[in-house]
Protein backbone atom coordinates (compact mmCIF):
# COMPACT_ATOMS: atom_id res chain seq x y z
CA UNK A 1 0.00 0.00 0.00
CA UNK A 2 0.91 3.44 -1.09
CA UNK A 3 1.97 6.09 1.56
CA UNK A 4 0.85 9.72 1.03
CA UNK A 5 1.64 10.58 4.42
CA UNK A 6 4.63 11.07 6.99
CA UNK A 7 4.72 11.30 10.49
CA UNK A 8 6.90 14.36 11.53
CA UNK A 9 9.05 14.95 14.55
CA UNK A 10 5.71 16.83 16.02
CA UNK A 11 3.62 13.52 15.91
CA UNK A 12 1.72 15.42 12.98
CA UNK A 13 0.92 13.17 9.98
CA UNK A 14 1.36 15.48 6.53
CA UNK A 15 1.76 14.70 3.24
CA UNK A 16 4.94 13.75 2.08
CA UNK A 17 4.65 16.65 -0.31
CA UNK A 18 5.48 19.47 1.95
CA UNK A 19 8.14 17.36 3.86
CA UNK A 20 11.12 18.74 1.08
CA UNK A 21 11.60 22.61 3.20
CA UNK A 22 10.23 24.58 5.96
CA UNK A 23 8.31 26.87 3.48
CA UNK A 24 6.55 23.45 2.30
CA UNK A 25 5.66 22.61 5.56
CA UNK A 26 4.43 25.88 6.92
CA UNK A 27 2.48 26.37 3.66
CA UNK A 28 1.11 22.93 4.24
CA UNK A 29 0.14 23.64 7.61
CA UNK A 30 -1.35 26.84 7.61
CA UNK A 31 -2.89 27.34 3.43
CA UNK A 32 -2.83 24.38 2.02
CA UNK A 33 -6.87 23.57 1.75
CA UNK A 34 -7.92 26.23 3.57
CA UNK A 35 -10.89 28.12 1.74
CA UNK A 36 -10.42 31.42 0.96
CA UNK A 37 -13.20 34.48 1.09
CA UNK A 38 -11.37 37.48 0.62
CA UNK A 39 -11.41 38.17 -2.83
CA UNK A 40 -7.77 39.70 -2.94
CA UNK A 41 -6.41 36.80 -1.28
CA UNK A 42 -7.99 34.34 -3.43
CA UNK A 43 -6.61 36.51 -6.73
CA UNK A 44 -3.16 35.77 -4.99
CA UNK A 45 -3.52 32.29 -4.81
CA UNK A 46 -4.77 31.97 -8.58
CA UNK A 47 -1.96 33.93 -9.63
CA UNK A 48 0.28 31.95 -7.97
CA UNK A 49 -0.81 28.83 -9.04
CA UNK A 50 -0.72 30.92 -12.83
CA UNK A 51 2.98 31.53 -12.37
CA UNK A 52 4.06 28.10 -10.68
CA UNK A 53 3.16 26.35 -13.55
CA UNK A 54 6.22 24.51 -14.87
CA UNK A 55 7.91 25.41 -11.50
CA UNK A 56 8.03 23.59 -8.50
CA UNK A 57 5.93 25.17 -5.34
CA UNK A 58 8.75 25.64 -3.43
CA UNK A 59 10.49 28.14 -5.90
CA UNK A 60 6.85 30.64 -6.17
CA UNK A 61 6.74 30.04 -2.28
CA UNK A 62 10.52 31.74 -2.29
CA UNK A 63 9.55 34.47 -4.64
CA UNK A 64 5.75 35.58 -2.95
CA UNK A 65 7.48 38.40 -2.01
CA UNK A 66 8.92 39.19 -4.80
CA UNK A 67 5.50 38.94 -6.99
CA UNK A 68 3.58 40.46 -3.78
CA UNK A 69 5.87 43.75 -4.54
CA UNK A 70 5.45 43.67 -8.43
CA UNK A 71 1.59 43.40 -8.22
CA UNK A 72 1.11 45.64 -5.22
CA UNK A 73 -0.22 43.04 -2.93
CA UNK A 74 -2.50 41.34 -5.67
CA UNK A 75 -4.67 44.77 -5.16
CA UNK A 76 -6.67 43.80 -8.51
CA UNK A 77 -7.70 47.41 -8.30
CA UNK A 78 -4.44 48.86 -8.66
CA UNK A 79 -3.20 46.25 -11.13
CA UNK A 80 -6.18 47.15 -13.02
CA UNK A 81 -4.66 50.76 -13.54
CA UNK A 82 -1.22 49.06 -14.80
CA UNK A 83 0.24 50.99 -18.16
CA UNK A 84 2.55 49.78 -20.59
CA UNK A 85 5.72 50.87 -18.58
CA UNK A 86 4.24 48.71 -15.52
CA UNK A 87 4.21 45.53 -17.29
CA UNK A 88 7.74 46.20 -18.53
Amino acid sequence: MLEFTFKSEDGKRRCKWCRGSPELLKYHDTEWGVPVKNDQHLFEKLSLEGFQSGLSWRIILAKRNNFRAAFHDFDFDKISQFEAGDVD
